[in-house]
């Protein structure tokens, strides 16, 4: 992906104007940079070890670029220990992909409401570890038997401890529903491990990726048979993701309502982005678009519907409770 050396730069400007508190503006784009502009400060090889001096804007600016530019490590170690040739293989030995988008549509013209994308996730960075007890399959199964038409499983290991593992093990215990794998996907490798490991779809972040970059990313999905999330946070971002040419029976696009800066949810942001000219376009053009984050009762699914979403993406309060299956009846008002 060479277009990022090309975005680097003002995506560093803008991200500096953005990260101001003081000049928050729901609505903005928010720019994370893909790399410290500096270089890493730390830099092992072998037995020798460089480190290199770090100035204040050598480090990341929230946690979401924290996570960013982990990944480079991340995936320099999973190409170590797979590399691409053997990935491949893997891939060329997946199950057949389910139809994502297809289960939501299919489950909001069955009962009436979003379909929802129940989130298996033992943790988050904000919130630490949500459920203790944690055992992926026994929460999908759960989550399946309880009415959700797709399951999002968070495969980021060190800030929300999760696997590519649980993709495989919920595929393998024989649940039916589609799979999201929710990472923070900066390259290809990160697509066709998704897809060898059991995803139907992918999470992409407007956010984290330059549209060139949205761009090849949805290509090489596409090629893999993986269907995409891509999130938005602001009316400025789906702006510029509707410029892209994009296939509403492969791609939907989602409301993310946690605040990038400071983590605080606003469901009222929903409400925002499907009121401008840009959500109009969504629904003109037949987008489905999911609510994400701050969905929590019958009531919130009930406002984040009436704002043109056909699906919800819900995590933190499902997971926590000790009962999935009547969390997830209960949460769509299902007898």
């Amino acid at each position: 992906m060479q277009q990022h050396h090309r975005a680097t730069q003002p995506a560093c400007r803008a991200a500096e104007v953005a990260s101001r508190p003081a000049e928050s503006n729901p609505d903005a784009e928010v720019f994370i940079r893909r790399r410290a502009p500096e270089g890493l400060p730390d830099q092992p090889c072998g037995a020798m070890q460089f480190v290199v001096p770090q100035s204040e804007d050598n480090k990341p600016r929230n946690i979401l670029e924290e996570i960013v530019w982990w990944k480079a490590v991340e995936i320099a170690r999973m190409k170590e220990r797979l590399p691409l040739a053997r990935l491949m293989m893997q891939l060329k030995a997946a199950q057949p992909a389910r139809d994502f988008i297809g289960a939501l549509r299919g489950a909001q013209a069955r009962i009436g409401k979003p379909g929802l994308i129940a989130e298996v996730k033992k943790a988050s960075p904000s919130r630490g570890v949500i459920q203790p007890n944690f055992d992926p399959v026994r929460i999908a199964q759960a989550y399946e038997a309880g009415g959700a038409a797709c399951l999002s499983v968070l495969t980021d290991a060190k800030y929300f401890q999760g696997s590519f593992e649980y993709l495989q093990q919920i595929r393998a215990a024989g649940v039916g529903t589609p799979l999201l794998c929710k990472e923070f996907i900066v390259e290809a490798y990160q697509l066709f491990k998704a897809r060898a490991s059991g995803a139907d779809a992918v999470l992409l972040i407007a956010a984290v990726l330059p549209n060139a970059d949205l761009a090849y990313l949805v290509k090489a999905s596409a090629k893999c048979s993986l269907q995409v999330l891509v999130e938005v946070h602001s009316v400025a971002e789906l702006e510029r993701v509707l410029k892209l040419e994009l296939d509403p029976e492969r791609v939907m696009l989602g409301i993310n309502n946690r605040d990038l800066q400071t983590f605080e949810v606003d469901l009222q942001n929903n409400q925002r982005i499907m009121d401008s000219s840009a959500g109009k376009e969504v629904q003109k053009r037949g987008f489905l678009m999911a609510g994400e984050s701050g969905i929590f009762t019958p009531e919130h699914v009930a406002f984040v519907q009436q704002t043109g979403c056909g699906a919800i993406l819900v995590g933190e309060s499902l997971v926590k409770e000790g009962d999935p299956e009547q969390a997830v009846k209960k949460l769509l008002s299902i007898a």
